[in-house]
């Protein structure tokens, strides 16, 4: 016959430790609350039975989850690895968890995972919206979860915010272009539905017009998404213009080092034929065929940031915590991309 397995419990362990079950509790949770010899004890006994907590169920008792998650854009991406760096850091000096998922920049699967939050009763949310329109954290607001958000700048009134100038960081990268030489750039983006892509060329134009050059000096090729595959496409692309730019700024480092790559195969010399920017200077644009130019970004202290905001409002002075907008600022790293030898 099968012997049935049975859950130990934490009334089992104060049975054979020959104490109370607030005293067990006491040993997992306060321990300093139980003097040593008792706590020697119940902790053989706990060894012995193997018991492990519900974890789940003492949330439910406290009211509060341990685990905070944090939903990115594309965890392919190394700028969303150093941001959740950051924010899993934060949270573990708090005794938290971080729960990691991806939306893949797909508004529908940010809804699903927003779901399964709310159904997990987590903690709070850090999130990077793949939603431009709100709906999806809108329809989230009604189950009370704080939420976060990273990368992205939203009034202070709705919820705090943890985000880099993405203006400045667009005009950082078009002067520096400028100011090579370059009167014909090309903005290579991602989805333009995205707040970042906006952004990003928002600066452009801007840094365009100080140096007194017209819009149309700045073309566009929006990529599908912001990664190396859409990087080679979007090269391709550019490799079948009429009219070549002398010079590409990219949305973020992944389209660049697929640009570059287009590029390397076709024969094209960079910078001499055509220099190149990328954005967020993830470890792998300094180590590029040719090291790549790059709007730097603050990526770990970013994620950091946001984890700490929600910790505090979600902590046990919630109700003294009020929202707030917090704006790193960018830094130009330049290399070999952009740099003519003379």
């Amino acid at each position: 016959m099968n012997a049935v397995t049975r859950m130990v419990g934490i009334k089992d362990v104060a049975r054979q430790a020959g104490v109370s079950v607030g005293t067990v509790s006491n040993v997992i949770n306060r321990p300093d609350m139980v003097s040593a010899d008792t706590r020697a004890r119940v902790l053989e006994v706990i060894d012995e039975l193997g018991y492990v907590r519900s974890e789940s169920a003492r949330q439910l008792r406290a009211g509060r989850s341990r685990i905070i998650a944090l939903l990115v854009l594309d965890m392919a991406n190394p700028f969303f690895v150093e941001v959740a760096s950051g924010a899993e850091r934060a949270a573990r000096e708090t005794g938290l968890g971080v729960m990691l998922c991806n939306s893949a920049e797909s508004p529908a699967e940010e809804a699903d995972y927003l779901g399964l939050f709310a159904e997990q009763r987590v903690r709070g949310v850090l999130v990077t919206p793949a939603d431009t329109t709100g709906r999806n954290l809108e329809s989230f607001r009604r189950h009370g979860i704080p939420y976060v958000f990273v990368d992205r700048v939203v009034p202070s009134a709705e919820a705090c915010s943890v985000s880099v100038d993405d203006i400045a960081g667009g005009r950082l990268a078009a002067e520096h272009l400028i100011e090579q030489g370059h009167e014909h750039i090309l903005y290579i983006s991602g989805p333009m539905h995205l707040t970042q892509c906006q952004d990003r060329r928002t600066g452009a134009l801007a840094a365009l017009a100080a140096a007194g050059l017209p819009p149309e000096a700045l073309s566009h090729i929006e990529a599908d998404r912001l990664d190396v595959a859409s990087g080679r496409d979007a090269g391709a692309r550019l490799l079948g213009m009429s009219r070549r730019p002398t010079a590409v700024f990219c949305a973020n480092d992944l389209l660049a080092l697929g640009v570059l790559q287009s590029l390397y195969a076709a024969g094209i010399a960079v910078p001499h034929e055509i220099a190149l920017v990328g954005y967020d200077d993830i470890e792998f644009a300094a180590a590029a065929a040719v090291p790549l130019t790059s709007v730097r970004q603050p990526a770990y202290r970013m994620g950091r940031a946001a984890a700490d905001l929600l910790i505090e409002e979600t902590g046990d002075d919630a109700e003294a915590h009020e929202h707030r907008r917090i704006v790193l600022q960018p830094e130009l790293v330049v290399r070999g991309s952009t740099l003519k030898s003379r």
